[in-house]
């Protein structure tokens, strides 16, 4: 629009105007969300395009879970939730929006049709599909995400604070919510108020078949009412639970769902542990699609009869999405991990090389940053807006940060004596001493000491190798493997000296989840996924510099930074990736011939065969 003057001043009448128009193209309705410019599939999003629309509907998979479970209530902070309900959802709560799987950072209509946010991103509007429905009929309301939010953020320490600065929202009629922020320029914030999962306040808020009133703050049996594409048909305390698909699901034709959801049942099946779940797997009728985490078993063990027969298939799935960073967790809350040259000298200890040739048949590659697989890694040297971003925190930070690139120690045959006599050297200048073989503290006299916490029986092959190095140290080292509800809690109560395995997965936007991850808030509050223990200022501080990055070239600095300070710090022993999924099958599916990139692969739309199935069940006994 070109603007006239008039005698120097705009008419007050076209001034006027000129403002509602240009507010109403800041708070235009958008079909789509992302945060990558723009979407793959735009507003008028049909369906993704790897999926068959005509897929058929019917049969069961079955699914394997380890441990055991107590409770339909995800949001709860005690009870164990059984499988197929998330804290996004899971299989029975339908979310404002859903994250696409065929692209990263970006959301698709669900719940919401549409949303809109004004230029300072001080707010965020849903306008709800009117024919959105509950299981039992009920209208979902702007009241019931009012209420989900207010009540999720009083229960739920994870949306507490990754809805932390959403300080009120507002029913503006029964089908529009108005979300307020308490900060301005989080472009993230608008965005993932989407993944707001959507319960019933009528429910909740009811009495149980006894007449007891329900209390969403406590695990519960009680099979809740939802809104997705499955409902809770029956279950088996602790062992089993079975879910159905909702005939007349309200949200069968969005786009986001067509071609998804074929099987007319998913059953889980409980086992102790891996080792179980994988002898199930071989007999069939017990997991039906096994993601395969043992190098050794996808190397060696997949030549069962089933597999030779051609009954089992294994299949690589490749994927763009970021990998996992995956580490040897060192809980930084316990005095013997403070020192920083303490922490460094047992990421000198760590022999990936050795292990992924002995253990891992050479298929995984070394992680190297919180943020592997993608642009958001730091490399080489700080430079531009990564380096003037770090400058603010020159004097509090390793002067090698500045001026090396950060890499990993390596193991070879010629360098392992020089690697432990460095990780030695370490622990010298951090006051930790050698005396009659024990590495001990020179003040105290006291052996420094490191249990590793696992869930499962494997953590012996990846953590055993480690724990021998750290003993030719001195070290008192060891592993302890509890039942999965043991790891759970300690987990939760960050009850541990070091964690086998476990990590934090990433996106190619990261934003307020970070908080969750690093943060000194986050160290202290239970539940929280800061498992590292990170209390750290410039931690904060990069933090809020990454959800507060103006556009995408910042976003990518403040990320690199704060990688950076994360590597140079050594708060964890970083351990390995695979740059593939790897999937065991039962060959009883129909498969699209293409599979999304960015996640690898999509089994919600694969569908059950009959021919197939018939055919397995002929010759293997309980399958189905």
């Amino acid at each position: 629009m070109k603007v006239l003057p008039f005698a120097g001043k705009l008419v007050p009448a076209l001034a006027a105007l000129l403002m509602a128009v240009t507010a109403g193209q800041a708070q235009e309705w958008r079909g789509t969300s992302t945060l990558f410019g723009e979407s793959k599939y735009g507003n008028d999003f049909k369906r993704y395009d790897y999926v068959n629309p005509d897929a058929p509907k019917g049969g069961t998979i079955n699914s394997a879970a380890l441990g055991t479970f107590d409770s339909f209530n995800p949001f709860s902070v005690s009870g164990t939730p059984a499988a197929g309900i998330g804290s996004y959802g899971g299989l029975l709560y339908d979310t404002l929006m859903v994250q696409s799987i065929d692209e990263p950072s970006t959301s698709y209509p669900m719940i919401a049709e549409a949303f809109k946010y004004p230029d300072d991103y001080s707010s965020a509007t849903y306008r709800i599909n009117p024919r959105a429905r509950w299981h039992d009929g009920t209208p979902i309301t702007a009241e019931d995400v009012v209420w989900s939010l207010k009540t999720l953020k009083e229960v739920n320490a994870l949306y507490n604070k990754y809805y932390a600065n959403v300080v009120d929202a507002v029913a503006l009629s029964d089908h529009e919510v108005e979300f307020r922020f308490d900060q301005k320029g989080n472009r993230e914030l608008p965005h993932i108020m989407g993944d707001l999962a959507v319960l019933p306040k009528h429910w909740w808020e009811g009495t149980d078949a006894q007449g007891k009133k329900r209390d969403i703050s406590r695990p519960t049996l009680e099979p809740p009412l939802g809104s997705g594409p499955y409902r809770i048909e029956s279950f088996k305390p602790g062992s089993e639970i079975i879910w159905a698909r909702v005939p007349d699901y309200w949200a069968a034709d969005i786009g986001a769902n067509v071609g998804r959801h074929n099987f007319d049942r998913q059953r889980y099946i409980y086992f102790g542990d891996q080792n179980a779940a994988w002898l199930a797997f071989t007999k069939g009728g017990y997991d039906d699609i096994r993601a395969e985490n043992s190098a050794k078993r996808w190397a060696v063990d997949y030549n069962f009869p089933a597999v030779k027969d051609g009954d089992v298939i294994k299949k690589e799935f490749a994927s763009t999405s970021p990998k996992p960073a995956q580490f040897y967790a060192l809980n930084n809350r316990r005095e013997q991990f403070k020192d920083r040259r303490v922490r460094e000298a047992l990421t000198w200890a760590f022999d990936f090389e050795s292990m992924n040739r002995t253990v891992f048949y050479n298929s995984y590659k070394r992680t190297s940053s919180y943020f592997e697989g993608g642009e958001l890694a730091s490399s080489g040297i700080p430079q531009g807006k990564e380096l003037e971003i770090l400058e603010a925190y020159r004097d509090k930070l390793p002067p090698e940060l500045f001026t090396q690139e950060f890499k990993l120690p390596v193991y070879t045959q010629q360098s392992t004596r020089e690697n432990l006599k460095h990780a030695f050297e370490l622990f010298k200048e951090a006051g930790w001493i050698n005396r009659n073989g024990k590495l001990v503290n020179e003040k105290t006299g006291k052996q420094f000491k490191i249990e590793f916490l696992g869930d499962d029986p494997n953590d012996e092959r990846t953590t055993n190798p480690f724990i021998e190095n750290l003993r030719r140290l001195g070290i008192d080292a060891s592993l302890r493997v509890v039942d999965t509800s043991q790891y759970i809690s300690r987990v939760r109560s960050f009850d541990y000296d070091a964690l086998a395995l476990i990590g934090s997965a990433q996106s190619l936007s990261p934003g307020n989840e970070q908080r969750d991850f690093w943060s000194s808030a986050a160290a202290d509050r239970p539940d929280s996924r800061n498992y590292l223990g990170i209390k750290d200022p410039i931690v904060d501080a990069l933090i809020d510099r990454v959800i507060f990055a103006s556009d995408r070239a910042d976003l990518i600095a403040a990320t690199h930074a704060l990688d950076r300070v994360l590597l140079w710090n050594y708060y964890s022993v970083l351990q390995w990736n695979l740059p593939v999924a790897r999937v065991g099958y039962w060959n009883k599916f129909g498969i699209p011939e293409k599979q999304p990139s960015y996640a690898g692969f999509d089994s919600e739309s694969w569908w059950i065969d009959p021919d197939k199935e018939k055919a397995l069940a002929a010759k293997y006994k309980g399958v189905n």
